[in-house]
């Protein structure tokens, strides 16, 4: 980040517009992960991470550092690994949450003995990343519940040297994720309706799991910023688009809620006729959202009609009217609708169906064992030109690492 000296008042003025950009942003996820950009910028921290409860432990959910991230080719993101803790005094950020106090070290490395949490090097020693300054604050909503904890490292001077967080910086985070945490009161309230909608579908289809519209929405997110990164779109613009595509693809499936549950629920590959009767579920998910009213409505009409489409045009279900079924164009040879090809797929459709397949060629199912990794990349190198955009392969393949470790965060639950 380029540092310059601000005034107060132009510091402030800066958190009131970052907050009205933040209050836009509809998925807790990608929320979390501009307020730790947006915070660091206000404090200039070179790094910091941000925690989310989960019951009486914190887990990481994104973690960003500069210095590490230009070592890194350009479009690339530092690919962190998942873990989580108790919420106790033992470390910084469990001691923050558990008595929902600031905490403000000048250097970790030299924490008085007398306090009870200490700082775990080990990030250090793997990353070859020095930590110093650490200023870490609870996400706390007005009720006094906990939501997670917001953690700035390395505060850096004029001349992008290390130095502390002094009391401005504590007033400035303090007022930042006091109202960052409102805007993730209402981001939560739309991940429940969200929720709700895929439970209803896990009720009824046993592989609709959380976990893996977790992993779908999160690949495709990823691979879309690497996408829109080699397309060189405007970073509003990627920003807006990523959030509804977030929210979006973890509806592709919810159509299967319309589907017989003696297709739906059997415990072996289907028949030709149920497989085409199973066909039908993207079709009847877009007819969720035939009124369009908001972005979400638009993109998530599309990610559920689309996301079997194929790139060579021999995808499902093709050019049919979404509210009847009815063919609108046939095939002259097969009398089946012909299928979108190639850009007449949206690009939500495009990259949920790489995200889609990736995750069911890794996964168990009741018919297959899950594919090796190798086995998986090589399948999809494979179908590149020919089921999928090959510009969105190649995005896929340019963020594996971040993949990865997103596959790893959202294991499936025996």
């Amino acid at each position: 980040m380029a540092y310059v000296k601000q005034t107060r008042e132009q510091i402030l003025s800066g958190i009131i517009e970052t907050e009205s950009s933040i209050n836009k942003i509809q998925d807790v996820d990608v929320l979390m992960e501009l307020i730790l950009t947006e915070a660091r910028k206000v404090v200039h921290a070179d790094a910091g991470s941000i925690y989310v409860r989960d019951g009486d432990r914190l887990a990481i959910h994104y973690a960003q550092n500069d210095t590490l991230q230009r070592q890194l080719p350009p479009g690339q993101k530092v690919v962190y690994s998942y873990f989580s803790f108790p919420i106790n005094e033992k470390t910084i950020a469990g001691y923050s949450a558990l008595t929902k106090q600031l905490v403000n070290e000048k250097d970790v490395y030299e924490i008085s003995p007398d306090k009870s949490y200490k700082f775990g090097r080990q990030s250090d020693a793997v990353s070859g990343y020095r930590t110093v300054s650490n200023l870490t604050i609870p996400l706390m909503t007005s009720g006094g519940n906990i939501l997670g904890v917001l953690q700035v490292l390395n505060a850096l001077d004029e001349n992008d040297q290390v130095t502390y967080f002094d009391h401005d910086d504590e007033l400035y985070i303090s007022h930042f994720a006091a109202n960052a945490t409102v805007a993730l009161e209402h981001a939560h309230l739309t991940r429940s309706m969200v929720l709700r909608m895929i439970r209803m579908a896990e009720m009824r289809d046993p592989k609709e799991t959380g976990p893996h519209v977790n992993r779908v929405s999160s690949y495709a997110v990823e691979i879309y910023d690497r996408w829109a990164f080699n397309h060189q779109i405007d970073e509003n613009e990627s920003r807006k688009y990523r959030d509804t595509l977030k929210i979006a693809s973890m509806l592709h499936d919810v159509g299967k809620v319309a589907i017989s549950d003696l297709i739906l629920k059997k415990p072996a590959r289907f028949t030709e006729e149920e497989y085409l009767v199973m066909q039908g579920h993207t079709r009847l998910g877009a007819k969720l959202f035939n009124e369009i009213e908001s972005p979400i409505d638009r993109i998530a009409r599309e990610v559920a009609l689309t996301h079997h489409e194929n790139w060579d045009g021999k995808g499902y279900p093709g050019k049919v009217n979404v509210e009847t079924g009815e063919t609108e164009e046939a095939d002259p040879e097969t009398g089946k609708p012909v299928g979108l090809r190639e850009r007449e797929i949206p690009i939500s459709g495009r990259i949920v169906a790489l995200a889609d397949v990736y995750d069911a060629l890794s996964c168990r199912r009741v018919y297959k064992d899950p594919w090796t990794e190798e086995d998986v990349l090589a399948e999809i190198k494979k179908m590149r030109g020919q089921k999928f955009d090959p510009e969105v392969v190649d995005a896929f393949f340019e963020i594996l690492p971040s993949i990865q470790s997103i596959r790893d965060r959202f294991p499936d639950v025996d």
